[in-house]
Formats: C-alpha cells, sequence, structure tokens
C-alpha cells in the first residue's frame, strides 16, 4: 500500500494514475487519510459485491415491512441495556 500527501498527488499525478493501476494509493490530506485512487476495474469489483439497498420508509417493500412489524424474536439481551443510557 502506497500512501502518498494530496499535494505529491497534484504535483505528480501521472505517476500515481499509473500506480493505482495496479494496487491502491491512500492519499492524505493534513496528516490524516482523506481518500483512496485505485483503478476503474477494482472499484467497479468492489461495487459488485455490494448488494445493499437503502430506502425512505415509505419506500420499503411489504415483506420487510411485515417482518419489522413482527418485531424482534430473538432472545433477551439484558447484558447490553447499559449501551441504551
Amino acid at each position: 500500500m502506497v500512501t502518498i500527501t494530496s499535494a505529491e498527488l497534484q504535483n505528480h499525478f501521472g505517476r500515481y494514475r499509473d500506480l493505482a493501476q495496479r494496487e491502491p494509493v491512500w492519499v492524505t490530506h493534513h496528516g490524516r487519510e482523506s481518500i483512496v485512487v485505485m483503478s476503474a476495474d477494482e472499484y467497479r469489483r468492489l461495487r459488485a459485491l455490494d448488494t445493499r439497498e437503502a430506502f425512505y420508509p415509505h419506500e420499503l417493500p411489504d415483506e420487510i415491512v411485515a417482518e419489522l412489524d413482527k418485531g424482534y424474536a430473538g432472545e433477551p439481551t439484558p447484558h447490553l441495556d447499559q449501551l441504551l443510557k
């Protein structure tokens, strides 16, 4: 993994664009990780692995609403109650 500053990316964009075709390039801004530059193929591969969907409550499919209406059916978890405080 290569980590560079945003200034270095600006000054040597071609070099890091080529490197990002082979491995992700982490870019820092003011000493903190800010972005990752990667190949378009790798980005597409990662996006294909993410099958999550987001809905507004009024858009939820009926089968999901039915499951939510049932409520939690698992074992009680009193040991986690302190997390609600």
